[in-house]
């Protein structure tokens, strides 16, 4: 029997974009809590309030945090709706291999404990899915790392609680701390949104070219 679905590589693209673009404001806001830090740490800059560079980082962090809070979300879903795309895909080519319903790319990710695993055990499957069918295992060093990332980033309370302490911050000392603190959470965001869009990616194109060779028919389209 030969099976139809279509892969869209433009939803692809897009939950791409979506995950590069959250990556590259939390860079950004990454550097504006640095240049906020070495602010910090020199003298104090006198003038009137309008022209101080200290409220002038601290403007542009706070909308730059704004818009990176927006672009999470937004490349959350995406990623999970080229991940549904994606199932289309693995269940023409291995139907009994995919161990979660649907459901649990939305339930996955917000669930209390099956938050550890549930998401990764659905990636699992689809890049098995993605083998031939002689060498079908679930796991790769690759989709390790890329978990790993997203566990640290997501769990790590650092990032909320620094937010915290910035703004009851009273003294120099404790706002750099917090600071310091930012900086080390986007950049464990920024680790895990690139893997993430590597890892959909490489997806994308295992179970592109394991359809080429198997008996059904998968058309992409844009």
């Amino acid at each position: 029997m030969v099976g139809t679905v279509r892969l869209s590589r433009g939803q692809a693209w897009f939950a791409g974009v979506a995950l590069a673009a959250f990556a590259l404001v939390t860079l950004a806001a990454g550097l504006v809590a640095w240049h906020k830090y070495r602010l910090l740490v020199g003298p104090m800059t006198p003038g009137p309030y309008v022209d101080n560079p200290l409220v002038e980082a601290d403007t542009y962090f706070r909308n730059l945090m704004g818009w990176r809070t927006g672009l999470l979300l937004v490349a959350l879903v995406q990623f999970s709706i080229c991940l549904a795309n994606v199932r289309d895909v693995a269940d023409v080519l291995w139907r009994q291999g995919q161990r979660r319903r649907r459901a649990w790319l939305v339930f996955g990710w917000v669930i209390p404990v099956a938050q550890l695993f549930v998401p990764k055990m659905f990636v699992n499957d689809l890049w098995a899915a993605g083998q031939p069918e002689s060498r079908r295992g679930r796991g790769h060093p690759l989709l390790t790392a890329w978990w790993l990332s997203v566990l640290v980033a997501a769990n790590s309370s650092a990032f909320d609680d620094a937010s915290k302490d910035l703004k009851k911050a009273v003294t120099t000392d404790q706002a750099r701390h917090a600071l310091r603190q930012i900086i080390i959470g986007d950049g464990l965001y920024i680790c895990a949104a690139v893997l993430s869009i590597v890892v959909l990616w490489q997806l994308v194109r295992r179970l592109e070219r394991a359809a080429s060779i198997a008996p059904v028919e998968v058309r992409a389209t844009g």
